[in-house]
């Protein structure tokens, strides 16, 4: 099977991250054309045990961020395995590692040990603190982060505590981090010759998440507090309860918010003084939900979601993991892979006219050297 060159065919990625954030970089460089070695420990990346579900005695958890890489071990608490990892890092544009700062230093294979002997090594690190500062050197975990930066304190029912995000948003999106840091020294690199040090943190990036929460603070000093489904700014943009299913509404405009009172049957609630514009709406918030629920009790869910979007209203089911995977558009959107051996996995959701992300190697993949230039071309082409 041939596969359309990449945007980053030709370059050349170490990955040698473990649990999520460095290897969900490493796999969205695959994804794009890299030819990414993933460089294990001799008992594997702890994720393989991350489970169940287990396929061959590897958990699914594994096998969601590991696509598109070829693995092999290494031990670099010994000199045989250092001497290794130089010899492929010698070959690499990129290196993406997260150990505990100061462990790759005591091992003498750190950045400052190794920038000067590889100058054109883009080396990005993934990490909980940063390496200095009140809290830097210190592991990072994701939910840590989530309630160490305030995410945990706005998630969750108003009337109830403080909540975990549901997934781990703050290894992915530091993981989204790590690309672009990735993209924008390649960049450079191509102006001056030389790579850089990158970093992305988990604390960094939680905090980067507050949007609108932070602004709103900056600007009025008002804590942010939890209001569950709803928007802190703007309303109605809330799941509400409908004659059967919940639906979301996500009302940005006085258009969208005329045509939802139209569609309900409330056609006057539009010019009512108490919801007029965006920021009466929100104020005013409790009541004008009693009143749009009260008049959606009589509609179908799904049917009135479908009424709302051809009026120009934003609204969506409130669906369940499965069924969002099996929707006809996730299907259209080629937003699941499936490969040899039985992976299926979550597509990319970039989308690149000419250069499109590609699937070439499932995850487990055998390999102990990067591939010659002849069969890196040809694998993406």
């Amino acid at each position: 099977m041939t596969h359309p060159q990449g945007a980053l065919a030709g370059i050349r990625v170490l990955d040698i991250s473990r649990i999520l954030g460095g290897p969900y970089c490493g796999q969205i460089l695959g994804d794009h054309g890299a030819d990414v070695l993933k460089v294990e420990p001799p008992q594997g990346d702890d994720t393989r045990t991350w489970g169940p579900p287990f396929k061959d005695g590897v958990a699914s958890y594994y096998h969601g961020l590991n696509r598109n890489k070829r693995v092999q071990h290494l031990d670099f608490s010994t000199e045989e395995g250092r001497e290794a990892l130089l010899a492929l890092v010698a070959e690499a544009d990129v290196l993406i590692e997260n150990f505990k700062t100061g462990t790759m230093e005591r091992w003498g294979i750190g950045y400052e040990a190794l920038s000067a002997r590889f100058p054109r090594l883009v080396w990005c690190r993934v990490s909980g603190f940063g390496a200095d500062g009140p809290l830097g050197a210190l592991p990072g975990y994701d939910a840590a982060v989530q309630a160490m930066t305030g995410i945990m304190s706005i998630n969750g029912e108003a009337d109830g505590g403080p909540l975990r995000v549901g997934l781990p948003v703050v290894d992915m999106v530091t993981g989204l981090n790590a690309v672009i840091g990735v993209l924008l020294a390649l960049q450079e690199r191509q102006r001056s010759g030389r790579g850089q040090f990158v970093e992305a943190a988990l604390y960094d990036s939680g905090l980067s998440l507050l949007h609108p929460h932070a602004a709103n603070w900056f600007m009025d000093g008002t804590a942010p507090r939890r209001t569950g489904n709803a928007h802190p700014n703007i309303y109605p943009y809330d799941a509400l309860a409908t004659g059967t299913d919940p639906v979301f509404v996500a009302v940005g405009n006085d258009r969208q918010f005329a045509s939802l009172c139209r569609c309900i049957g409330l056609p006057g609630l539009a010019d009512d003084p108490l919801y007029r514009t965006a920021g009466a709406r929100s104020v005013h918030r409790a009541g004008l939900k009693q009143q749009l629920e009260a008049a959606m009790a009589a509609f179908d869910g799904r049917a009135l979601v479908e009424q709302l979007m051809a009026a120009g209203v934003p609204a969506a089911p409130v669906l369940p993991v499965d069924a969002a995977l099996q929707h006809p558009h996730t299907a259209h959107r080629e937003m699941v892979v499936e490969m040899e051996g039985g992976y299926r996995g979550i597509g990319a959701p970039v989308k690149l006219s000419r250069t499109p992300a590609s699937y070439r190697h499932a995850p487990l993949t055998p390999g102990e050297r990067f591939l010659p230039e002849s069969a890196t071309s040809a694998s993406a082409s």
